[in-house]
């Protein structure tokens, strides 16, 4: 081969290398072109396109990995107005219920004022003053005890307890007023030829006890409350390999279909409802309960009763 035909071939060769070395340089400009395009398009707003029309290539992984990044974030922007909005329907649930007492105690702060009342009425107006007091005490108490068990915030315990001493427990506070409204409180037969007392002996529950009694003991006062004299509540437990199963049942004046899947929910008034009733023990039963592995559902029926089951999942590692 001449020097010539060699030094046509090189540059034939270098004229094809430029050539290449131009095309693919034009075609990175481009995919840059289209990556600062993509980024200003998400920037200002636009929605994100679909993941299977991404390209291919280092640009197509580069696209993936904004892809992801934004999806995170648009979560994360998603849950900050989630928990604004949580926020701001909280206080005004909070200024709500607090309205009413404040309302009650300015009214009689003025007549206290009177100095022709008499001393009967300055003491009812003082009795109800400190009534009204504690109440807005006691809602304030509850309100911040709900929101750390939303937020996850307060920490519950883990506690070998038996069955039978948390049952009883929670009975044992409701006795005077079981008694009071002529209702029968009792623990029921969990199947036929034995007794709740021996079958619960060996049953034990690893949860936070305080907590948990609590929340056996809102649903309990809630069945009371709803059951006219001559009735019944009954708590009745039973255990599988699954869970532990807590039924507390009433014949009491039941719960309407409308209101039925709202009754956990916080400040939620079923329309049967006392008028001092807040709407708060049911939903801090509930966020007790999951927060510690376990379920709560009802059923009810207007006029007939309404039945609570607790189910109490074998915790890990106990």
């Amino acid at each position: 081969m001449s020097w010539k035909t060699a030094a046509c071939i090189l540059g034939v060769c270098l004229l094809a290398s430029i050539a290449v070395f131009f095309y693919l340089y034009r075609k990175r400009e481009k995919e840059l072109d289209y990556m600062i395009a993509y980024l200003m398009k998400l920037q200002d707003g636009a929605e994100l396109p679909n993941p299977e029309k991404q390209r291919e290539g280092k640009m197509g992984i580069l696209q993936s990995e904004i892809y992801k990044l934004m999806i995170r974030l648009n979560g994360q922007r998603d849950m900050e107005k989630s928990e604004r909005k949580y926020l701001s329907d909280f206080l005004s649930d909070v200024s709500h219920q607090i309205k009413t007492p404040m309302a009650a105690i300015t009214i009689m702060t003025d007549l206290l004022k009177d100095p022709g009342l008499s001393t009967e009425k300055r003491l009812e107006f003082v009795s109800n003053i400190d009534r009204e007091t504690e109440r807005i005490i006691w809602l304030i108490k509850n309100l911040l005890v709900l929101s750390q068990l939303e937020a996850g915030v307060l920490k519950l315990k883990k506690e070998k307890i038996s069955v039978k001493e948390l049952l009883e427990s929670v009975m044992k506070s409701f006795e005077v007023m079981a008694e009071v409204k002529e209702i029968g409180l009792s623990m029921g037969v969990p199947s036929e030829g034995s007794s709740l007392r021996e079958k619960t002996h060996d049953m034990f529950l690893v949860c936070d006890v305080r907590w948990t009694t609590e929340a056996l003991s809102n649903i309990v006062k809630n069945c009371l409350e709803h059951t006219e004299p001559g009735g019944f509540v009954k708590i009745a437990v039973s255990q599988n390999n699954f869970s532990t199963n807590i039924m507390i049942r009433d014949n009491g004046k039941g719960i309407a279909q409308k209101d039925l899947p709202h009754i956990f929910e916080r400040f939620y008034k079923a329309s049967n409802s006392d008028a001092s009733s807040v709407g708060i023990g049911l939903a801090m039963s509930r966020q007790i309960f999951l927060l510690q592995g376990a379920t709560v559902s009802v059923c009810s029926r207007e006029g007939e009763g309404t039945e609570f089951l607790i189910k109490f999942y074998p915790v890990k590692n106990q």
